[in-house]
């Protein structure tokens, strides 16, 4: 069920509001409890009920082993490090069968030159998020940070369906005290106003923006056997401002949809298109990664506490890390390696003491994180090589209709062609590609406007019309992007 569709907007979305609020008036905790945990399973079950078994095994095993670990602070520190380890490791091996056989079993054979079959696991969804999530989950209760709190609790916290399938990645601390709170168990309108507001943005952003790009992506990356650099640029800046509206309109939603239920879940994204370096983009783009990265991967590495040297392989650890949690590929891990590369380097550039006009600055990181995300979306090496040489062979590719007036260019040998068929299809492309770099680099992004939220006339006008013109292309349904990590 996507957050996009008719099905979750017009009938599962109300009919779980209503249902748990009335439990709640009713005075019947447990049971509003029960129905969320219920409703945000057949929520998660409507793609493949086979997944099911798969998540509530992982909940059970991680409910009993935190509250093994929480329980017992004065036993011996080697115990529950033994504990934890088995956790984390049971956890990883759940995420590595699914996600990572087939990659190891290809690079394997292509090593050795042996045939084993691949398995050809459909990958449960969501199992990176909920595994992260819970890992997580494990370490808090290993250092003390969690509470005993009862299975139906715990539930809800895995399984709330908002941040259920693809984040944002959220901590017990955040999380169980608003479940808990007695005044959320209430209808409270100003939250369903700003609910509502914020999950028509993300509508908005996930059906008429990203998807319009992705179709200029797609016929780039997947069909196109060759591009013009005009055609290599206009590909992947589509992806790029895909990926951003694909993503945030997913968040959006996620939080506009949690507070119906009077649930915040954290901030995700804050503008990342307009960092100045690749570090303010890492603390802007997908922040509870990043969060979770940082504080289960980086810091537990030694952080940057035991030498320079040491600090940049820690650093590169994480962002490699980082690249294969998203995919099972080499394109996935080459990705993270050059933004682990990039952090290093702007770390040395810091410690000199350089600086760069924060325009330049701007330039340069907008510019790389175009180009990697060329490994991010190509599903093979040969598709990123084709986009990222077309980018800058400086072959130009002009439409015919151009030829006559443009043909001072035949003094730099410059070879004519035709545009990719969509995007000659819409001579408004380069229209798009601006507007898109406008609206991240200029307008306040959804976290901001939420801030400045009212109530009134014109503000709800604004999101129903939003609404509206999302809502009428809702018959086209696109998963989200990041269901497929």
């Amino acid at each position: 069920m996507l957050f996009n569709s008719y099905i979750f907007i017009f009938a599962f979305l109300p009919f779980t509001f209503f249902i748990y609020f009335y439990l709640n008036s009713l005075k019947l905790t447990v049971a509003a409890k029960a129905f969320l945990v219920f409703a945000s399973l057949f929520f998660y079950s409507w793609w493949n009920v086979a997944y099911l078994p798969i998540i509530l095994s992982s909940m059970l095993f991680n409910y009993v082993l935190g509250v093994s670990l929480s329980k017992h602070h004065s036993e011996a520190k080697i115990g529950k490090r033994v504990l934890l380890t088995f956790g984390i490791i049971a956890n990883v091996a759940l995420l590595g069968y699914f996600k990572y056989a087939d990659f190891f079993i290809e690079n394997m054979n292509y090593l050795f030159d042996t045939s084993v079959p691949l398995l050809h696991l459909a990958l449960p969804l969501a199992i990176s998020f909920f595994t992260f999530q819970q890992i997580a989950y494990l370490v808090d209760s290993y250092r003390g940070e969690t509470k005993e709190y009862d299975f139906l609790n715990y539930a809800n916290f895995v399984t709330f369906f908002p941040q259920l399938i693809a984040g944002p990645i959220v901590h017990h601390s955040e999380m169980m005290p608003q479940f808990a709170k007695t005044s959320n168990k209430v209808i409270r309108y100003h939250n369903i106003a700003i609910g509502l507001f914020i999950f028509s943005i993300g509508l908005f952003k996930k059906v008429i923006i990203a998807d319009t790009f992705a179709l200029w992506a797609t016929t780039g990356f997947d069909h196109a056997q060759s591009l013009g650099m005009i055609e290599a640029w206009v590909t992947s800046l589509s992806y790029t401002f895909q990926l951003y509206f694909d993503f945030s309109g997913y968040t959006d939603m996620a939080i506009g949809a949690a507070l119906l239920f009077n649930i915040k879940l954290p901030i995700n994204f804050d503008s990342p298109y307009k960092a100045t370096s690749i570090q303010d983009f890492w603390r802007r783009w997908h922040i509870t990664l990043s969060r979770f990265l940082r504080e289960y991967i980086y810091i537990p590495l030694g952080g940057n506490k035991k030498g320079e040297f040491r600090t940049y392989g820690n650093l590169m650890a994480t962002f490699l890390i980082g690249g294969i949690w998203h995919g099972a590929g080499w394109t996935f891990l080459f990705w993270g390696f050059l933004h682990g590369i990039a952090i290093v380097i702007h770390r040395v550039w810091q410690k000199i003491g350089f600086s760069l006009h924060r325009v330049l600055a701007w330039f340069i990181t907008f510019n790389f994180i175009n180009i990697t995300w060329v490994f991010f979306r190509a599903k093979e090496w040969d598709d990123a090589i084709k986009v990222l040489k077309s980018m800058f062979t400086g072959i130009l590719i002009l439409p015919p209709q151009w030829k006559e007036r443009l043909n001072f260019f035949n003094d730099f040998d410059i070879h004519y062609g035709y545009w990719l068929p969509s995007i000659s299809q819409n001579p408004n492309t380069m229209y798009w590609i601006l507007s898109g770099l406008f609206i991240v680099i200029v307008f306040k992004n959804t976290n901001e406007l939420a801030e400045r939220f009212k109530p009134n006339f014109l503000t709800m006008l604004y999101a129903a019309i939003l609404f509206l013109v999302a809502a009428s292309s809702l018959s086209k349904l696109s998963e989200f992007l990041y269901f497929n990590f």
